[in-house]
């Protein structure tokens, strides 16, 4: 009976906390990824641990919050001038460029989807899609006001893991030696450090790949190349996403007719931005956890499928902890087969 209740318990508890889960996730892992600085922090304010988190929480929140309104102010001015740009571009007729024009059969087939596609045609088909999809743009709206709530929730559970994250992971780990044994150290330190590895390895290479692709779009004269570049970086933290990025940017320098820009920039995407992603990543991974590559890739991808953005850095967790557990099972059967082999 005991048992029971204590299952039935952790039911009901897994119930009610489970649409925090995912703000809960997003604190672990900021609070994890910063306890160093929280550390410090902790140590001028003199171990006032409320004061300390506090301190930490605010650092936190403008880190968060800060980068998106730049960011929102930003792309506001930089749409405005794509707004106009786009404008003209359904205004005109559509035309090959003289560029591609003379190419070999690509110039004849562009020149006859130049000619079934006018630009009432794509202005009509903008229109319609937009009022087929009507509901999928509210329900996209709705969701920003949900991430928005989540993300305060995420700093409000921050304070809490700043002030007390040491006794939680205390009383976590003598629940799971009590409940595993003492191999519960090993599964939390594989955490820890897959934690660690994982968020500053996906992160730096996004923001690597970010700042190379808005310069190469600022190069290519491209508008809202920050913008761009900010997305490209997006992009960046799931694996082989960029050439979505470089590849769109292309795709509008070449419907304006920059030709040689357009081609620039796929060459600079395809030999730069995108084997970013194959030598960063592992060397920052690897320098702070020799966690194998393809356990990472299949983490990353198989996390983001399952749990949505967080599971960028829960499912390479998952994977490690497995990995740890999996070592350790064949290691007592090999000191059993050992064993077997001295009798």
């Amino acid at each position: 009976m005991p048992l029971l209740a204590l299952a039935g318990l952790t039911i009901l508890a897994f119930i009610v906390i489970m649409p925090f889960l995912v703000p809960l996730a997003w604190a672990g892992i900021l609070s994890y990824a910063s306890w160093p600085i929280a550390t410090k922090i902790r140590t001028f304010c003199k171990g006032r641990d409320t004061l300390a988190a506090a301190i930490a929480t605010t650092l936190a929140a403008l880190m968060l919050f800060i980068p998106l309104i730049w960011l929102a102010w930003l792309a506001q001015k930089e749409l405005s001038t794509v707004y106009p740009a786009l404008q003209i571009f359904l205004a005109e007729p559509l035309h090959v460029p003289e560029s591609l024009n003379s190419t070999p059969w690509l110039g004849d087939w562009l020149k006859q989807q130049v000619i079934l596609a006018n630009t009432q045609g794509i202005t009509g088909a903008l229109t319609a899609w937009l009022a087929s999809h009507s509901n999928d743009i509210a329900t996209l709206a709705g969701g920003v006001g949900k991430n928005v709530v989540k993300l305060l929730f995420v700093v409000i559970i921050l304070f809490f893991f700043y002030r007390d994250g040491a006794r939680i992971v205390t009383e976590l780990r003598h629940v799971l030696v009590r409940f595993i044994g003492p191999q519960a150290h090993d599964y939390l330190h594989a955490a820890g450090t897959t934690t660690r590895a994982v968020v500053y390895g996906v992160l730096l290479t996004a923001l690597v790949q970010g700042a190379a692709a808005g310069l190469g779009y600022w190069a290519a004269g491209l508008s809202a190349p920050i913008i761009f570049g900010v997305i490209t970086a997006i992009l960046a933290l799931i694996p082989f996403c960029t050439p979505l990025a470089w590849g769109s940017a292309g795709l509008w320098l070449l419907i304006q007719g920059h030709t040689a820009e357009a081609i620039g920039v796929w060459i600079w995407g395809a030999a730069v931005i995108s084997q970013l992603d194959n030598i960063l990543r592992p060397i920052f991974i690897s320098s702070i956890s020799p966690i194998p590559f393809l356990l990472v890739l299949f983490g990353v991808l198989g996390g983001l499928l399952a749990f949505g953005l967080v599971g960028l850095f829960v499912g390479p967790i998952i994977l490690t902890v497995a990995r740890a557990v999996w070592n350790e099972w064949t290691a007592h059967l090999n000191n059993g087969l050992n064993e077997d082999s001295a009798i």
